[in-house]
């Protein structure tokens, strides 16, 4: 094998054989669009580890069959708009990513992978998928944010270890009623499609306990009202009870007894009406004086140039509630955040925040300087984002994982970034540095009662705006350190939002949040007070 004209860092991974390679960004988007891709690279016969991301990158060779120690292959964020049917050939993949690309279709071949446990094709303009039927170790399935109008061909007996899909974003019109074939089926989430009517059989999924419906023309106003205010258990509760089947009846997989039956239909019913009577309010306060105004500057523009925030006093937190409202935020990373590829959101404790008003801008990684959240000194961006690589890799080799975990698995958002965004508080130290993590300085704890929310984000203003109100719905709806509306009642609460305003560094406006264009929901259990 002659590698005499290929690219330096393959010419190493062969010297050293290598088991894993990671090509991503500018530089080696650049030695593409120079020589064009290097396929020596599949001569790298014992490459198990294949990550390819950020590049622009528009096919992949027919000569990826070659590496035939593949477990995994990542290749999102790029431009690739064909995958060959040769991928059929990876007879050990067990990983596929093809997340953030141009794919409008797909080979059958890739519904002939024994080994694959985890498809992600998130965020393409797919409309169909091949059967996955012989894909029978398939576990995780994620075709988010695509344009399917159907339900993917996964409803099998077959797909003994399927337990997660995630199809949201799409144009999906029904839920098939064979979901019930699918005996590990845990969490299905179908949020922002064209769903007016939820299938009874999804109550016969025993090991179901995740059903998110949210953002679907749900025909079902109750369903409706529950899935917008109620936890899972209480949403497939009614699903089970209420949802008809194909033949016309409910709850025929329900094998307590006679009494019981009744008795949790009338706990249903009960709670029911119990909604119909939350209201829940959110108080909104005009800036004060002492305020603080974001100021961003130029240097953020071409990085991630897009910031709202907003303050919530009067927080009053219990262990539980601060368990849930960090989970909270996690759980919207994971959603409507896609990953924080859309946006970030980072919360402080107000008090602990330099008086002032805030700069949101981008340094170069040697010059931001940041105690990060959970760590005892400081680093620069770039030793920070080094310490992050190494403990990733060393985790991801300790744990035998084909992913990374934790704050690791968002280092791709700014590897080969010239400038790195983060907000400064009145005395200029770091306090948050997006998309990875906060400052450990603001660190909020059981105790604090005044927040900042922020949100930012490469995409637009309208971004942050949607992740602001979402989370500050939830946050009111489960009660997650709000204060309770009367005393003694644990059934609908308040929270006390104040705005805060967006301004470039001559005072011109940006945004204030929340604007009278805020906080507008469609549901009638939320009442919003401004003055």
């Amino acid at each position: 094998m002659t590698l005499d004209n290929s690219w330096h860092i393959i010419k190493t991974a062969a010297a050293e054989n290598k088991h894993e390679l990671v090509l991503s960004g500018p530089a080696i988007s650049e030695l593409i669009q120079k020589r064009g891709f290097d396929k020596s690279l599949f001569n790298l016969e014992h490459l198990n580890y294949l990550n390819i991301t950020q590049t622009c990158l528009h096919e992949v060779s027919e000569e990826i069959e070659k590496l035939q120690n593949l477990t995994t292959l990542v290749l999102h964020s790029n431009e690739i708009s064909k995958i060959p049917s040769s991928i059929g050939k990876l007879e050990k993949l067990k990983v596929l990513d093809c997340s953030r690309n141009k794919l409008t279709s797909l080979p059958d071949e890739i519904g002939k992978l024994p080994q694959l446990t985890t498809m992600n094709f998130s965020s393409n303009f797919l409309k169909s998928l091949p059967t996955q039927i012989d894909n029978v170790k398939l576990t995780v399935l994620d075709l988010s944010n695509n344009q399917f109008e159907d339900f993917p061909d996964v409803c099998y007996t077959e797909l003994v270890h399927l337990s997660e899909i995630y199809v949201m974003g799409n144009q999906i019109k029904e839920i098939p009623t064979i979901i019930n074939q699918l005996p590990s089926l845990k969490i299905i989430n179908v949020a922002n499609n064209r769903i007016s009517v939820i299938p009874g059989e999804i109550g016969d999924c025993n090991k179901l306990k995740e059903l998110q419906l949210k953002g679907n023309p749900l025909s079902d106003k109750r369903l409706l009202k529950l899935v917008d205010q109620c936890h899972n258990k209480q949403i497939l509760e009614y699903v089970k009870l209420h949802c008809p089947k194909q033949d016309g009846s409910v709850n025929s997989n329900s094998k307590s007894k006679k009494g019981k039956k009744v008795q949790k239909l009338s706990e249903s019913e009960n709670n029911a009406n119990v909604m119909d009577n939350l209201t829940h309010k959110m108080k909104i306060l005009k800036m004060a004086n002492d305020t603080p105004v974001i100021k961003v500057t130029k240097y953020v523009k071409n990085i991630r140039p897009y910031i709202a925030a907003c303050i919530v006093r009067n927080m009053s937190f219990t262990e539980d509630s601060f368990k849930k409202f960090i989970q909270l935020q996690t759980k919207l990373h994971d959603g409507i955040c896609e990953k924080r590829n859309a946006a970030t959101i980072a919360t402080h404790d107000l008090k602990l925040i330099t008086t002032g008003d805030l700069t949101y801008t981008a340094k170069p990684p040697n010059e931001l300087e940041i105690k990060p959240l959970m760590r005892n000194k400081v680093y620069t961006g770039s030793e920070l984002f080094k310490q992050l690589q190494t403990e990733a890799d060393n985790l991801r080799k300790e744990k035998k994982r084909n992913v990374y975990s934790g704050i690791h698995k968002y280092l791709y958002l700014l590897e080969g970034k010239p400038y790195f965004p983060c907000l400064l508080d009145a005395s200029e130290q770091v306090i948050s540095f997006p998309p990875i993590t906060n400052s450990d300085i603001t660190k909020m704890s059981i105790n604090t009662q005044a927040i900042l929310i922020e949100v930012t984000s490469a995409s637009s203003y309208q971004i942050c705006r949607n992740v602001l109100d979402q989370f500050l719905k939830e946050l009111v709806t489960f009660g997650l350190g709000c204060v309770s509306e009367q005393e003694n009642a644990s059934n609908y609460h308040k929270l006390i939002i104040e705005q805060v305003k967006v301004v470039d560094m001559e005072g011109n406006m940006k945004l204030v949040y929340p604007s009278r264009a805020d906080l507008n929901f469609a549901e009638n259990f939320i009442t919003v007070l401004r003055e």
